[in-house]
């Protein structure tokens, strides 16, 4: 891995405890301030998600990195950094790690007799289009190897960033089955930056979604996290699906805001600074748990207009559009068997 000397600098001291020994790096770019990037040799690449895990088309994943630079407020793999003696607040967000070594590993790993080709996903835990993969460029390495085995795969991402790496994908696409998922939440402005503060600009995202369809991969879109009182007011949800439909996306889904672990807190904090009108709603509606009960959360979803509640779309009259696309609700996100780092 080649560096550029006046752009980075190598910090060797501060190394967290959960991570052992690892070069820590920092970045001299705006986006990278006050972030360390904590480089690890991994031993395993995929990561094998519990076959008893209801609703997932897959059982094998693969996260480049971990900790996200995106910093979503209600992001549900939060609490993955506490497993690495960091906090899943302001470390997840700045404290990310590389496993620098993950393509070769994977390589290894899909080459084995006992590999069947069961499908891959990736982005399923923190999103490896997230910054920094702009200087590691792991994913490439990664199709290269989806590719090579012609092993079927996907993505889930929030950047589109993803269409760098369109030349490998279509590659991917000609020998097994690949597709691609935007995450789309909100387009409101105010809504999108206080919540996703790092990520994309969201109609970017959107456009992505036409392209990578336009290029022969089959791409939908993610509605997801539907936050109440912040981005379920029917008109917001409705023009992400307007513009869904015009990217002609395979399909759109999404689901209710959960808050599960350390990612409770962490959310209510944000509520009390930014929407503090909203603390009492939210109070009642979790106070059982991480999840609103299906009654809430039906009536949350109809309320918004969400097209996974309605089931069905209108008919559009041929000479006004495009038919939209069907709908899937998104699966709770899997309980991971994270491979050892090291």
């Amino acid at each position: 891995m080649r560096w550029d000397s006046q752009n980075i600098s190598s910090d060797d001291a501060g190394r967290l405890p959960g991570l052992g020994d690892t070069v820590v790096r920092r970045f001299d770019a705006p986006e990278a301030l006050n972030m360390r990037f904590h480089e690890v040799r991994t031993k395993s690449a995929l990561n094998h998600v519990p076959g008893g895990t209801r609703g997932l088309p897959f059982e094998w994943t693969i996260n480049p990195y971990r900790g996200c630079t995106h910093a979503c407020v209600y992001c549900f793999a939060r609490p993955t950094h506490e497993y690495l003696d960091m906090d899943a607040g302001s470390d997840f967000e700045r404290e990310i790690v590389v496993k620098v070594n993950v393509p070769e590993v994977l390589r290894a790993e899909l080459g084995r007799r006992s590999w069947r080709g069961d499908p891959i996903a990736l982005g399923t835990n923190t999103d490896p289009y997230q910054w920094v993969e702009g200087r590691y460029k792991l994913m490439r390495g990664i199709w290269e190897a989806m590719r090579g085995f012609r092993n079927p795969c996907s993505i889930l991402t929030k950047s589109p960033l993803v269409l760098r790496d369109l030349d490998l994908l279509q590659e991917i696409a000609a020998v097994t089955d690949v597709s691609a998922c935007l995450s789309v939440p909100t387009l409101d402005e105010k809504a999108w930056r206080a919540t996703e503060p790092h990520t994309p600009n969201p109609k970017a995202r959107l456009e992505a979604v036409g392209e990578l369809n336009r290029a022969g991969i089959p791409t939908g879109v993610l509605i997801a996290p539907l936050m109440p009182g912040v981005n379920d007011a029917p008109e917001q949800v409705e023009r992400i699906v307007e513009a869904a439909t015009e990217a002609r996306a395979t399909y759109i889904g999404g689901q209710t805001l959960f808050l599960r672990g350390a990612v409770r807190d962490i959310y209510f904090a944000w509520l009390r600074e930014h929407r503090p009108d909203l603390v009492p709603r939210y109070e009642k509606l979790y106070a059982k748990g991480a999840y609103v009960s299906a009654a809430e959360k039906r009536k949350i979803e109809l309320a918004a207009g969400a097209p996974w509640a309605l089931r069905t779309y209108p008919v559009r009259d041929r000479h006004r559009g495009p038919r939209r696309p069907p709908v899937a609700t998104a699966p709770r996100p899997p309980r991971v068997i994270q491979g050892s780092l090291f």
